[in-house]
């Protein structure tokens, strides 16, 4: 009872259906009248029920007809129905006749009238211009097939179906019958609507429902009910499934008519849960502010002394922005009372997102994403009650309030961001307030000459560019985030970049790049270090205190550096279909220089003393030790030693080119790849005082189909391992002397490839772009917040998509990471296996599961099985989770259309439900 009555007292419902009747009563129907059509003398072609009016025509006569002159001569617009007076205007596609005796107009095959506003297509139209009577219906074809019926739209309303109408242009009275209408996601049929000469409007015998089917599945059916300006008063309304009425309605109802959002209480839905006690869930309160802006307020109590308080709230303005806001704070006691168990455990969760309209301030944007959870949100709620794998074993959480927006006629783009990052494993969080950054959109070239004739001399190809970017930033665990001590500790900084380059080409096959890229850093604070000497021989104790004040350095990196393109082909005329293969390598050497600000000099790096003397502080080998005044700021400080570095690599492409028989564009041969951007490099810094040469590292992928690609990375170590003593034990160590010296490969220090594949992908296609044709509806039109909220949902849990065309899918994720430190020890092996799939088991019933394989436990992830059954205007679903923590199964049925998203019946036994 509880669940119809929530659907008849839902002001969306109501508005919904008066509005349908509203939309084809408006000017008024007289009764009606069994009107024979006349025997015409073409065929009559059948017509189906269309969403727009029909079209008329360029080869139909059409004749207006007015007070002043029946039959004077006119045109038809039909595109401009708001313009229309009392001029009539008519056609029809088959044939025309008017009996002059009593003034009717008879009209056959797809035939169409316009009067104020009305637009009406039907297969057989009648016009009495004596008694100013409009009749419309439909005709039977040979097959005795009822086709053809009317189709009407009134100004401001949706195209609407009947079976046939009279209206009455003088009186304002008329009736409809059949009506098949949809408005805003529901459907009205049947029945009778007449408006009467007062503006009031009567119905009796209709069915809301959200099935598109003239004759729905189910519905609520509205005996008899009369709509006022302001108000809507209705008889016997009741619940009827396949044409059974169900003991579920209400006697009668009276509701107001605003022409915006109302408030209304909320009724809490009763249970138990096994841990928590009995309970009354989400009750609350809905606000409607105005027409762009809702919330709704939701508690849940349980009587062992958990509650839970939800806020949601929509807003919109059309054109602009929209957005919404989800805050949930809970206190469960999941333990017996007297245990620590019992303990309340307190979780919060924020989520916010807003988007603006790319048109709404061209050049200026402001975008939110924000999700903060306490550590133990999704492990006590289950994700929000999702039970979403991803968010169950998400670790971190990224926050961000951004804006942007061009300045200097678009030639510094600027933007500010707030973000939070949060570490749930750990217990930390990351605070960014603000970050900004301003950046040229390109380059300029200031000596440039404006009125340059041929070539640029050499200097005019100088460029310079310019990016700033400032941060502030403190990182905490989430119990002391807020607090005083911690919000003294924000290390905020001001980082400034000029590179200067210049590229030409030399002997037209190399491309030559020089620049000078200066660095310029400020803090508005440095540290000073004081030493004191430990008694019994232990380290030195250091005092580090943070000075407030004005503190900047600059660095430089002047470089240079080649490249071109090598092309190889190779031709076959015997190896089959295989008929060339093209390899395409990048070489490229690069050189840099910086020297090494670290020296004294710069007045970066001070030397370390005791407290209270000149005596300077010594390391291990007796030379004097110094310190970086930026040392733990937030840009840091300079790096130590000069480096003179050459970086070099080549890259690598390589595809087939192979013969297609049945190619439809007549070429005959398609390029195939093999070998995707395979790189190697290193590099070598000749003033480094050891082990001059860096690591090798290689990266690609190689397609073996167009679904199918594997991606691999790898890290080689060029030297020797040695061995060593250290207190009487061996140690490995790296060694001055080159693998290759010795006959052997460089060694792997770390490899690893991944791949993803479905064995479907049409699958993955379909619903990747459905999920984002939902998102940009949403953007673009704005959302209720029914259907914000059946968004949300379907983001948050992937197993809402169920697509019956995709027969079937399998889709799986594996990825392998081998490493170890520069001497082959502390060995690391990762493996990570994901899978899911599902299949239609008939046109209606489909299976689906998701699950993955944990190599370091040996165990399955965390798996769902899901049975779905399409009920055309309703679905069945169950979900289960056999074993694990998150352990629980569900069964739904419900409606499919978001506005009556409250009719369904549930059954679930939840995680925290397994005391």
């Amino acid at each position: 009872m509880k669940l119809l009555s929530d659907i008849i007292f839902s002001k969306r419902l109501v508005l919904l259906t008066f509005v349908g009747i509203l939309a084809f009563a408006s000017p008024g129907f007289s009764s009606p009248q069994q009107v024979t059509p006349l025997k015409r003398q073409s065929n009559q072609a059948p017509i189906q029920p269309q969403g727009k009016s029909t079209s008329i025509p360029s080869d139909v006569k059409n004749g207006p007809i007015s007070s002043d002159n029946k039959n004077a001569p006119g045109k038809t617009n039909p595109q401009d129905t708001a313009k229309t007076s009392d001029k009539l205007e008519y056609s029809a596609k088959d044939s025309t006749k008017v009996n002059k005796k009593d003034g009717t107009v008879y009209l056959y095959g797809r035939a169409r009238v316009i009067y104020q506003g009305l637009e009406l297509d039907a297969d057989y139209i009648t016009y009495n211009d004596n008694t100013k009577t409009i009749f419309a219906s439909g005709v039977k074809n040979k097959k005795g097939k009822y086709v053809g019926r009317p189709i009407f739209k009134m100004p401001g309303q949706g195209n609407s179906i009947a079976d046939s109408l009279r209206y009455n242009t003088e009186t304002g009275a008329g009736k409809i019958y059949g009506v098949f209408s949809e408005q805003e996601g529901g459907f009205f049929s049947g029945g009778v609507a007449k408006k009467q000469p007062d503006d009031e409007i009567h119905s009796k015998g209709q069915i809301y429902s959200t099935c598109n089917l003239p004759h729905p599945h189910f519905g609520l059916h509205i005996t008899k009910g009369i709509v006022t300006e302001k108000q809507i008063i209705t008889g016997p309304v009741y619940l009827e499934i396949e044409d059974i009425p169900l003991p579920l309605g209400l006697p009668f109802a009276f509701f107001p008519k605003p022409n915006k959002k109302s408030s209304g209480i909320i009724l809490p839905s009763p249970g138990e849960d096994y841990t928590r006690g009995f309970f009354l869930r989400e009750g609350g309160y809905y606000i409607g502010f105005n027409d762009y802006m809702d919330a709704k307020l939701l508690g849940t109590i349980y009587t062992r002394g958990s509650y839970q308080l939800d806020l949601t709230s929509n807003y919109t303005k059309r054109y602009k922005y929209n957005g919404n806001l989800a805050l949930s704070y809970g206190s469960n006691r999941y333990g017996i009372e007297g245990t620590p168990g019992y303990t309340p455990v307190k979780d919060y969760s924020v989520r916010w997102t807003h988007s603006q309209n790319a048109n709404a301030n061209p050049g200026s944007t402001f975008s939110a994403n924000v999700d903060i959870k306490s550590q133990g949100y999704n492990k006590n709620t289950a994700a929000g009650g999702y039970y979403d794998p991803i968010q169950l074993s998400q670790n971190n959480l990224r926050s961000s309030i951004a804006y942007t927006t061009m300045l200097a006629n678009g030639l510094f783009n600027l933007s500010t961001a707030a973000s939070v990052d949060q570490d749930i494993s750990k217990g930390t969080t990351t605070l960014q307030l603000p970050d900004m950054n301003l950046a040229m959109t390109r380059n300029i070239y200031p000596f440039a000459s404006k009125n340059s004739v041929g070539d640029p001399k050499w200097y005019e190809k100088i460029s310079v560019g310019y990016t700033m970017q400032s941060s502030n930033s403190v990182s905490a665990s989430d119990s002391t985030l807020f607090k005083r001590e911690t919000l003294n500790k924000f290390r905020n900084g001001v980082q400034h970049n000029i590179p200067i380059s210049m590229n030409f080409n030399v002997l037209e096959y190399f491309n030559f790049n020089t620049s000078i890229n200066y660095t310029e850093r400020w803090h508005f604070q440095s540290i000073r270090k004081e030493f004191m000497k430990a008694t019994g021989g232990g380290d030195d104790l250091v005092k580090i205190d943070t000075i407030p004040g004005f503190n900047r350095y600059g660095t430089y990196t002047i470089g240079g550096g080649v490249t071109t393109k090598i092309y190889s082909t190779a031709q076959f005329s015997n190896l089959g279909k295989l008929k060339a293969i093209r390899h395409v390598m990048t070489p490229y050497a690069n050189f840099g220089y910086t020297p090494n600000f670290a020296d004294p000099k710069y007045g970066n790096y001070l030397p370390a003393k005791y407290v209270g003397t000149d005596e300077v502080v010594k390391d291990k080998d007796g030379k004097p030790l110094y310190y970086a005044k930026q040392e733990g700021l937030l840009y840091g400080a300079p790096s130590t030693g000069s480096s003179a570095t050459i970086s070099f690599g080549i890259g690598n492409n390589v595809e087939a080119k192979v013969l297609v028989p049945n190619d439809t564009t007549g070429k005959g041969e398609k390029k195939v790849p093999l070998i995707n951007n395979l790189s190697i490099g290193s590099s070598y810094n000749l003033l480094a005082k050891k082990r001059k040469l860096a690591d090798f590292s290689i990266s690609g992928s190689t397609p073996f189909s167009d679904k199918f690609q594997v991606n691999y990375q790898a890290r080689l170590n060029p030297y020797v391992v040695g061995d060593t003593i250290i207190n009487g034990v061996s140690q490995p160590i790296l060694t001055e002397t080159y693998t290759w010296q010795r006959g052997r490969l460089p060694r792997a220090t770390s490899f690893g490839f991944s791949f993803d594949y479905s064995l479907n992908p049409e699958a993955l296609k379909r619903k990747n772009d459905t999920e984002q044709d939902r998102k940009m509806d949403a953007i673009q039109k704005g959302m209720t917040p029914e259907q914000a909220e059946a968004l949300a949902k379907v983001s948050r849990d992937p197993n809402a998509f169920v697509d019956f065309k995709i027969p079937w899918n399998f889709a799986f994720r594996y990825s392998f990471d081998y490493s170890t430190d520069d001497v082959g020890r502390n060995r690391r092996i990762t493996n990570s296996l994901s899978f899911n799939g599902d299949a239609n088991i008939t046109p209606k019933w489909k299976v689906t599961f998701d699950s993955g394989w944990n190599f370091d436990t040996n165990s399955f992830q965390m798996t769902r099985f899901g049975i779905y059954r399409d009920l055309h205007c309703w679905d069945m679903s169950f979900s289960w989770i056999p074993f694990g923590t998150y352990q629980m199964y569900s069964v739904d049925i419900k409606v499919k259309a978001s506005v009556l998203q409250d009719l369904k019946l549930s059954k679930r036994k939840n995680y925290y439900t397994r005391y």
